[in-house]
């Protein structure tokens, strides 16, 4: 993949003067109408060999475009706080929001490459770390993003000669370092390493462009052409980008589904839940104090019919854990800043470190049911949303947090008379609005979004538990009692590894 980036690219003095004050300018506008059409984020990674000009090419396009609306993240080791948290938390957290740019040095690719080099990232652990990159690439697109991936090439004779000519300099030779030289001694071990880890994620939609670093003027005028090129037919494109990458949900042929098998009529007298429930509170409260849960995270999901009880089961929940130790994230339609964002984008921000939990009140399915059933998603938007969740989900798990989700069902019946219970009382109105009684009229339709979320979504990792819910002492104590299990499990099984550098 290297080869036509060791031809010797230059471009002379004049013709480079010549070309950028129209490259310049037309970059601004270009900008502009990103900003103004605010439909879609632009995400540039530059990666590339030491001295083929990353650093140079990023200052460069700082000069040239708009910095108000351009912002650049560099990444070096991750911190104690990133290190708790899945491998990807740190770049969501960073990136660019629709109508603006956002550079990345040292994206998602660097620390896996200079790991697998080190021998700290087996070429198996390194594959599941592409597949995995590929994926969240994809959801990017998919979300509306425009992915522009550079790696810098320099041969290896190029890379010292560049290091040298760099060093003699007074101005840039604060740029070449002893880790500099040092990667020059492992060339051969990155260009193997870098081969492999382009190939795999040279992808129809983010494809890596490979440019030769060799002459300053040559690789800067070809990365701005090439990003003006990319944002100007992207701008152009009035075509939905979306399209269906899930077949269609089968019907069924009887009324027998996942819901309907529910048992609800089962109760706790109020002895028996008394004593149940403080059972399991004491029985959390050990769990969370347990040395091994230091190592994990404690990640609770609740979602369920309108009055089903989530409010009351999550109280009953907070009420063994220390206040110090774990978040509620109430999750209602998203802010602004949140619709500027890919939809899991908030949901990462509140990931949990180790030793602690987070509790959501509504969660990520919000995308598969909700937003399906009212329209507010396109189809295509929902049915990819099936396999991002599992993939979101799969990395908590990797990075060793437990998941536990709860479905929380009521009848027809119980849910319209707590519907009438909350009008009459006066410190429950709040609970209630018009929007409730319209979805009421919906309820066959997120009947069968709830069916098919649970078909699509309860893996082996972080399977769905299906709470009957008509009796509230019954519903809080099955959930109180299915954490603890889960915890138990988990705390008592090896740490899973977290695959993080």
């Amino acid at each position: 993949m290297f080869e036509s980036a060791e031809l010797g690219h230059k471009i002379d003095k004049t013709t480079f003067r010549s070309e950028v004050p129209k490259l310049r300018e037309a970059l601004l506008d270009a900008q502009f109408d990103l900003r103004e059409n605010g439909s879609f984020p632009v995400v540039i990674l530059i990666s590339g060999v030491d001295g083929a000009g990353k650093s140079e090419t990023i200052n460069v396009l700082y000069e040239w475009m708009d910095p108000r609306f351009l912002s650049t993240l560099a990444f070096a080791a991750p911190s104690d706080e990133e290190r708790e948290r899945p491998f990807m938390w740190r770049f969501w957290r960073a990136l660019p929001p629709k109508g603006r740019m956002g550079i990345f040095a040292g994206s998602w690719y660097s620390s896996s490459i200079a790991h697998h080099i080190a021998g700290k990232l087996s070429r198996g652990d390194l594959d599941q770390r592409m597949d995995q990159i590929n994926r969240f690439e994809a959801m990017l697109v998919n979300e509306g993003a425009l992915v522009l991936k550079f790696w810098f090439h320099l041969s290896k004779d190029g890379q010292r000669q560049r290091l040298k000519s760099l060093e003699r300099d007074p101005r840039t030779a604060w740029r070449v370092t002893r880790e500099s030289w040092a990667r020059v001694k492992t060339y051969g071990k990155l260009q193997e390493a870098a081969g492999h880890v382009l190939r795999m994620t040279n992808t129809p939609w983010a494809p890596w462009i490979v440019i030769e670093g060799t002459d300053d003027r040559y690789r800067s005028l070809t990365v701005g052409k090439i990003i003006l090129d990319a944002l100007q037919k992207r701008l152009a494109d009035t075509r939905d980008q979306g399209f269906p990458v899930a077949p269609p949900i089968v019907q069924k042929t009887d009324s027998l589904d996942v819901l309907t098998a529910l048992d609800l009529t089962q109760k706790l007298d109020k002895k028996a839940y008394e004593t149940q429930l403080a059972k399991w509170q004491g029985r959390l409260a050990e769990l969370v104090r347990h040395p091994a849960f230091a190592h994990r995270s404690l990640i609770l999901a609740f979602e369920g019919a309108d009055a089903a009880g989530k409010g009351g089961s999550i109280r009953r929940v907070t009420a063994a854990l220390d206040a110090r130790h774990y978040q509620i994230v109430p999750v209602a339609a998203p802010t602004e800043e949140e619709r500027a964002q890919p939809y899991l984008w908030r949901f990462w921000r509140h990931i949990p470190r180790h030793g602690r939990v987070t509790i959501f009140d509504r969660t990520w399915y919000g995308r598969v049911l909700v937003e399906r059933v009212e329209g507010f998603c396109t189809e295509a938007d929902w049915l990819r949303a099936y396999a991002e969740i599992n993939d979101f989900e799969h990395e908590l798990h990797e990075d060793g947090a437990i998941v536990v989700k709860f479905w929380l069902q009521v009848s027809d019946k119980e849910q319209l008379r707590r519907f009438k219970e909350r009008e009459k009382i006066a410190f429950k109105r709040f609970k209630i609005t018009d929007e409730d009684w319209r979805n009421r009229e919906k309820r066959p339709a997120y009947h069968a979004a709830v069916c098919d979320m649970v078909d699509r979504t309860s893996t082996g990792t972080a399977p769905w538990t299906l709470v009957e819910a008509d009796d509230k002492s019954f519903a809080r104590v099955k959930i109180l009692r299915t954490i603890c299990e889960r915890l138990e499990r988990a705390l008592t099984d090896e740490k899973p590894k977290n695959g993080k550098d």
